[in-house]
């Protein structure tokens, strides 16, 4: 028998990892105060806990929204209080579920760290885990696992306790725990030779373990994770077939290859898990970087080409360059800062909405409202303004008129009376006209429309957050309806949430 088994048995297990005059509350559990931008406390303490657990448990993937991603983000990782009648300890576990399964394990893995290990139940030892997972931390939940070994009895698990014991010095143990592993099937072969690997480096050990993928038909985050940080290279076809979950963990985990994190930057960007700083930043250690070639870094002078040009035709044909025929909505995202210091001029003018979608991605609306006198009314770039203008009044029927008619009463058009109406922008007879036009019920109501036109009511933020993401749930925009986005505009500009509400109204056009 192990010793963590012999020590339970007889009743010498710890209870707590922490002494009781450092133990925490599991109340307002979260990572951003109130003062930083959170959302209050208490805004959730008196709403139905049947409402917020729905929410939250049906908030399973990722959101089509960019600005979407980044609200739902905000309020998920806010110091909040629980629901009365729902466990703190299960609130908690929900919200970090929540934030791993839209790709934010780095924000997910810092929720959870917020709990002490004593506090953990298996539901959220289970989200901790793919946190931990997602960001390449395989020793982060070694913690818990040592307190608790008993939270979960999947094999995985298993090796966790294996490969936790060798890095506390217990060599022999994790040795024996891992050759156990292969007669008792706990786990795939795969699973336990990358467990082996990963034990191993613990000790500095001089016994060799190959990796075979050989007969190996799927992913998992655990082999994910192992694989990338033993530095294993990962079968091309098994990572083609991955999904786009993956690219997220690859641009979180330190371990992958810069060039690697660099081409796979722009699914994490268009999501909202990068920054356009942060997509800055990673171009930038690619350019400096002495381990690449001119041919790996061919994107990176490219970005420096829209900053650096000599003059706005070089900068422009930098950024044309970059954004691609298909105008990738996270090169878009990249560029933001470089668009916002692009001159504003009649000769641009054509170019004016791309430049325009790209500040917005960052929120740059002030950059981007230079362009005013340039774009003409009707137009894309128009749009886009019209929308996130901050202090916008109503607009002439006659240039969304215009913008209808170009763009065929498409989706364009139908998201442009989304979010003018949604924001008070749009007389309402003329709502009535141009629904009709996009061919759009905008005032059909459901459930969800019902919960969140009243949360917005009542001012409601965070609610109104949650239920906003639920609606934008997604892989790209052909999921997201003109109804949904009209019910989350009016909303969040309800609640208070202007900015947000005017950027994924901006968002919708631009990407729609």
């Amino acid at each position: 028998m192990e010793d963590d088994e012999i020590n339970e048995i007889l009743g010498l297990r710890p209870q707590f990892d922490i002494p009781a005059a450092a133990r925490r509350e599991v109340e307002r559990v979260g990572i951003i105060a109130r003062a930083e931008g959170g959302f209050p406390v208490g805004s959730l303490r008196n709403q139905p806990a049947a409402l917020v657990g729905a929410a939250l448990q049906a908030s399973d993937g990722p959101l089509v929204s960019r600005w979407g991603h980044i609200l739902l983000r905000r309020a998920l990782a806010s110091r909040l209080d629980a629901p009365q009648g729902m466990d703190p300890v299960t609130f908690a576990a929900l919200r970090a579920r929540a934030l791993v399964n839209m790709g934010e394990g780095a924000v997910a893995r810092a929720l959870v760290q917020d709990i002490d290990g004593s506090e953990y139940d298996p539901a959220l030892a289970s989200a901790a885990f793919d946190a931990y997972l997602a960001t390449g931390d395989i020793l982060g939940m070694c913690p818990v696992a040592r307190l608790q070994s008993d939270l979960s009895d999947t094999g995985e698990w298993e090796l966790l306790q294996a490969i936790c014991a060798a890095y506390l010095g217990e060599t022999r143990s994790a040795e024996r725990r891992l050759q156990r592993a292969f007669g008792t099937g706990v786990a795939e072969e795969i699973d336990v030779r990358l467990a082996q690997r990963y034990a191993g480096a613990a000790a500095e050990s001089a016994r060799a373990v190959n990796v075979e993928w050989d007969g190996v038909e799927s992913l998992s985050p655990w082999r994910y994770a192992l694989a990338r940080a033993v530095g294993e290279d990962l079968p091309e076809n098994l990572r083609a077939e991955s999904g786009p979950s993956y690219d997220i963990s690859d641009v979180l985990i330190p371990a992958t290859p810069l060039l690697q994190r660099v081409e796979i930057a722009d699914t994490a960007a268009s999501r909202g898990v990068l920054s356009s700083s942060a997509m800055v930043d990673l171009y930038s250690q690619l350019w400096a970087s002495e381990r690449y070639d001119a041919a790996d870094k061919t994107l990176a002078a490219g970005l420096r080409e829209a900053y650096v040009a000599n003059g706005p035709a070089q900068r422009l044909a930098a950024l044309q360059s970059l954004w691609g025929d298909e105008m990738a909505y996270g090169r878009l995202v990249l560029t933001a800062y470089a668009a916002a210091r692009f001159p504003v001029g009649e000769d641009y003018a054509a170019n004016a909405a791309p430049l325009i979608a790209s500040m917005l991605t960052a929120g740059l609306d002030r950059n981007a409202l230079r362009w005013s006198e340039v774009v003409s009314e009707g137009s894309e770039a128009w749009a886009l303004l019209a929308l996130a203008e901050p202090q916008g009044g109503m607009v002439d029927s006659g240039d969304v008129d215009n913008f209808v008619d170009s763009s065929n009463g498409g989706r364009k058009a139908a998201f442009l009376v989304a979010g003018l109406a949604g924001l008070g922008r749009l007389d309402q007879d003329d709502f009535a006209d141009f629904a009709e036009r996009v061919n759009v019920n905008y005032e059909r109501r459901s459930a969800w429309s019902d919960k969140i036109d009243r949360a917005g009511q009542v001012g409601n933020a965070t609610l109104v957050a949650l239920l906003a993401g639920l609606g934008m749930q997604g892989s790209d925009w052909s999921m997201m309806t003109p109804r949904h986005l009209y019910h989350i505009v009016r909303a969040l500009d309800a609640a208070g949430l202007s900015a947000e509400a005017r950027m994924i109204a901006a968002e919708a056009v631009a990407r729609g």
